[in-house]
């Protein structure tokens, strides 16, 4: 196989081979600690700009199938892993992972200690890192990722939000979505969800008990939200800095002056934390994974969650008054969710629609659907 080189903002210079496209490219590096789900992973938005380095040591057995995308295409920048399998071994694929992101223009290197990488992530932070599979020189490449400004306040959700509003048309989750988790009631008439970068998966769980899910790009204004009447608002994952996106926090403002309930899911949580007037910051390596511990504070519950954030919400600066805080990390106790007093809000910093990961937090869209039945039906 080629060889294939990544360098590091540090000077740090590892090769191994290359496999997927051969191309260079210059991103965020971020290890992620899920032990399955690749490709739901790797398209993913919330990962724009950034290139994932797998912990688990052995990726692309089951190859890459047409049901499996969270979006329509790979997102990441690169991928780096400890092993690529040379087979592909499940009745539902229909390509490789090395074809699929040949296709797609999206570099990979293996044969790496991957265990090495992530220690020094941990360790040292997230890094800025530079990638070539055809021939680049270190030297050439260690400029390249020193020279990149890198995501902060950088608004990378425009490179991924939807171009104009649509009607979800896709499946309602039934192969999906655990179904207790949801509602057997009369289905809510109208759903409105941001796309600041929204997973399929979302939309699955909106669409399990909505008869209409219609998603608006990410620059999409207050007024013209409301003017599609919904019962419910759902502000999406996405990818980046919260701080590069006023426009987004001046929306949320008007919209939590109205009494729609609404549901933010990671970067859309951040976007409330900012709209109350908290600020956000970046955590040392981010939180990427589906193994995350999390307490839920008013029963003392622990879930087991799916993750993918680089930046938290300032827990301190949230009025007390207005905001009760639901949920915390159990490994860093960094925020992890809230709801407001005297509205119908909900936000949770994790992933309760997992894809992939654990199921355990599935039941906050029941929540959400039983908070809009509270509002819009009573």
């Amino acid at each position: 196989m080629a060889l294939a080189t990544l360098v590091i903002e540090d000077g740090t210079v590892l090769q191994g081979e290359a496999f997927g496209a051969e191309a260079d490219s210059v991103f965020e590096l971020v290890f992620n600690t899920s032990m399955t789900g690749y490709q739901e992973i790797l398209t993913d938005p919330s990962y724009r700009g950034q290139g994932v380095l797998f912990t688990v040591p052995h990726i692309g057995n089951v190859g890459i199938n047409n049901e499996d995308n969270e979006s329509s295409a790979p997102q990441i920048s690169a991928v780096v892993i400890r092993s690529l399998s040379p087979t592909v071994s499940n009745w539902r694929a229909t390509t490789s992972l090395s074809a699929w992101l040949a296709e797609n223009e999206v570099p990979g290197i293996s044969g790496l200690d991957t265990r090495f990488l992530t220690r020094k992530l941990r360790d040292d932070g997230t890094k800025k890192a530079a990638i070539s599979t055809k021939g680049t020189d270190p030297q050439t490449l260690l400029k390249r990722a020193r020279d990149w400004p890198g995501l902060d306040g950088l608004d990378t959700v425009q490179e991924v939000t939807c171009k104009k509003p649509y009607v979800w048309a896709g499946d309602n989750g039934d192969k999906w979505i655990s179904q207790s988790s949801e509602t057997t009631d009369k289905p809510i008439e109208h759903i409105v969800a941001y796309d600041f970068g929204i997973k399929r998966n979302i939309l699955r769980h909106l669409a399990s008990a909505t008869e209409q899910v219609t998603v608006v790009p990410a620059n999409t204004s207050a007024e013209q939200v409301l003017a599609l009447n919904p019962k419910g608002i759902i502000l999406s994952n996405g990818p980046g800095d919260p701080a590069g996106l006023p426009y987004a926090v001046e929306a949320v403002k008007e919209l939590l002056d109205s009494d729609i309930p609404i549901l933010g899911i990671c970067l859309g949580h951040q976007l409330i934390g900012r709209a109350l007037g908290a600020e956000t910051y970046r955590l040392k390596f981010g939180h990427h994974g589906g193994n995350h511990p999390v307490q839920h504070l008013p029963s003392g519950k622990v879930l087991i969650t799916a993750q993918n954030h680089n930046f938290c919400v300032t827990t301190g600066d949230l009025n007390p008054s207005d905001v009760v805080i639901t949920y915390k990390s159990l490994n860093d106790d960094s925020l992890e969710g809230f709801r407001l007093k005297n509205k119908p809000v909900l936000s949770v910093q994790f992933h309760p629609e997992a894809a992939p990961g654990p199921h355990d937090a599935q039941y906050i869209f029941g929540s959400f659907f039983t908070l809009i039945r509270e509002v819009a039906y009573a």
